[in-house]
């Protein structure tokens, strides 16, 4: 049984809690307050750091947070990096309620023996936890899994490896692929995501390397006794290995194909519930893993149990809040995810009637109108792919240009160039970021500053007269030519507000190297038209009247992505960097669009 912990160790705990919460944004996981684990109030036992030995030997350790009774009940796991104590809250609220919840320090983290290397561990692991989960003699042999950002990699990894007592999963704001949209986009390098996780993620591993070297004995006998190093810095050589291996593997070869979700869709047989965000780094990732699994999952069962959840926010927000980025979204926006997780998990686990079977299976927050919305599927069968063509009487340039988005197809037209300098690349502005917030915020945001400059090509359609909806996957169709042999070319689609306001709604990138294939990069010829399509992820959002739908074309997004240093050699050694003259054609030959989904 374990004794309440004083207020201090409490405070110290939650302060520690809220900053690993804040970086790893693992949105099921909510920090207690003080005293919480004082199990005889709540009627819950509480068991800390108990071992649990993989085929290998290792051994990781869980916190255990079951009901005070007999009896044998469904069990919750979650499997983190982040700190297996972050769970207490949700711990004891299902523990209450009649499950068995363990959180469990993955490999090489925390509590837990062995060597960080994310996902490599995650199949075996997770498997061995959950059928030793499964037989503890309080469980009812049934399983479920829970946690998002890579708490949700956990989860999937886990399924791929089919554990006989896993029963479904419930994985939030994650990828499918982890090396597109999760390590790279579109073959650009997410720079700011690597750089701030591993970051984060090299603490711990430095914590772990000082408690190895913290000898107080081997220092008695220095002299002069000034010279007392009161502890020796451990060495940064290998402290984050799989960094150097990330860049190393730029295209999607076998390193990345090996543990990639959607590859392995026909490996998972157990119904699903993804929640994913607009405005999330991984959105892309939730949105495929469920119109996929749909079809591919290995049961019935499995493809005909899942369901999907699309809030505002993920990464870029909470979900107590109505506020995400610059941008308030009303109070019908927060909600209580552990509620609709355990919710879920009664109708899966217990079989709880509890209304969930008359629901449809999509739910999503339809932007500018504020509100949430049941569907039957995703992507939307109703919406229409409707081009709106790029369009120019004079250069697009900048806000001063004379871009423009339109129905009709154009006819004979300039294209727009623009000169995109490595070395002043455009900012980044908002948007999808993890984990670390750039000064220019995170989630919607002013774009204005960047539309100002002359590397961003703005097309902007009339002001609408009537409530406009866009629902659905997004791509910009693009004819484009560079003088260098490689360059970057990114998109953004923005909601223009009556009063100026630029609001960012989704993006994507595409380094012209990968145009035909992430496997087989092929350079370019400079001056050669290609045909590329970027793809700009989804949205959900209704251009209320007086508002304008605006595109941004340019080359760059920095520090979301890694500048492209436009001479086609390594990105991850390459230092020198030429200046590249980019041009967008849009005219009856070459009709670039950007293509969207429009609910009638």
């Amino acid at each position: 049984m374990r004794r309440m912990m004083s207020a201090e160790r409490a405070t110290r705990m939650m302060a520690r809690s809220q900053v690993l919460l804040a970086y790893c944004f693992a949105v099921l996981t909510v920090l207690t307050p003080a005293g919480v684990w004082a199990a005889e109030s709540n009627e819950v036992t509480i068991e800390r750091g108990v071992p649990v030995k993989m085929r290998d030997g290792v051994t990781l350790r869980a916190d255990i947070c079951r009901p005070k009774t007999e009896g044998k009940f469904p069990v919750l796991l979650t499997r983190t990096p982040y700190d297996k104590d972050g769970a207490a809250d949700f711990c004891l609220r299902a523990a209450t309620r009649g499950y068995v919840v363990i959180a469990q320090d993955v490999r090489g983290r925390y509590a837990s023996e062995g060597d960080w290397y994310p996902f490599k561990y995650e199949s075996q692991d997770g498997y061995d936890t959950v059928e030793w989960a499964a037989g503890l003699p309080y469980s009812d042999g049934k399983v479920g899994m829970f946690g998002g950002s890579y708490v949700g990699a956990t989860q999937y990894l886990a399924a791929i490896a089919q554990p006989p007592h896993l029963a479904g999963i419930c994985p939030s704001d994650t990828a499918s692929n982890y090396h597109d949209g999760w390590t790279y986009q579109g073959g650009a390098f997410e720079q700011w995501f690597n750089e701030s996780w591993t970051t984060g993620l090299a603490e711990n591993t430095i914590r772990r390397r000082l408690e190895l070297v913290d000898d107080v004995v081997r220092w008695t006998q220095t002299l002069p006794l000034l010279s007392y190093p009161v502890f020796e810095t451990p060495s940064a050589a290998g402290l984050a290995p799989y960094f150097t291996d990330w860049l190393a593997h730029s295209n999607y070869d076998d390193y990345w194909k090996q543990w990639s979700i959607e590859d392995h869709y026909a490996q998972i047989q157990v119904p699903v519930f993804s929640m994913g965000a607009w405005y999330d780094i991984f959105l892309g990732g939730t949105l495929r893993n469920y119109a996929r699994l749909k079809n591919e999952a290995g049961t019935e069962a499995a493809r005909r149990g899942q369901r999907l959840m699309i809030y505002v926010g993920g990464h870029a927000g909470g979900t107590a809040v109505g506020k995400i980025g610059a941008v308030d979204f009303g109070d019908k926006l927060p909600f209580d995810v552990d509620a609709v997780t355990l919710r879920w998990y009664d109708t899966l686990l217990k079989g709880i009637v509890n209304g969930l079977d008359q629901e449809k299976p999509v739910r999503i927050f339809v932007m500018g109108k504020n509100d949430w919305r049941e569907e039957t599927d995703w992507p939307l069968e109703r919406a229409q792919a409707t081009r709106y063509y790029l369009r120019s009487t004079k250069p697009a340039n900048g806000l001063a240009g004379g871009g423009t988005l339109s129905t009709a197809a154009p006819a004979e037209e300039k294209p727009d160039h623009y000169v995109y300098d490595p070395n002043d690349a455009v900012p980044t502005i908002g948007g999808p970021l993890c984990c670390q917030p750039l000064p220019t915020g995170v989630g919607p945001q002013d774009q204005r500053p960047a539309e100002a400059r002359g590397d961003v090509l703005v097309f902007s359609s009339p002001a609408f007269t009537q409530n406009t909806e866009v629902t659905g996957p997004i791509s910009l169709d693009l004819y484009v030519s560079s003088s260098a042999v490689d360059t970057d070319f990114t998109g953004k689609v923005v909601d223009v507000w009556p009063n100026g306001f630029a609001q960012n709604l989704t993006e994507g990138i595409l380094r012209l190297r990968y145009r035909n294939s992430p496997e087989k990069p092929e350079l370019g010829n400079p001056g050669e038209i290609y045909h590329i399509s970027v793809d700009l992820w989804a949205t959900s959002n209704v251009f209320l009247p007086g508002h304008k739908l605006r595109l941004e074309v340019s080359s760059s997004n920095f520090p979301r992505f890694d500048r492209n240093l436009n001479t086609g050699e390594d990105q991850a050694r390459g230092t020198h960097m030429i200046k590249a003259t980019n041009v967008i054609y849009h005219d009856k030959s070459w009709p670039s669009a950007l293509v969207l989904p429009i609910v009638p």
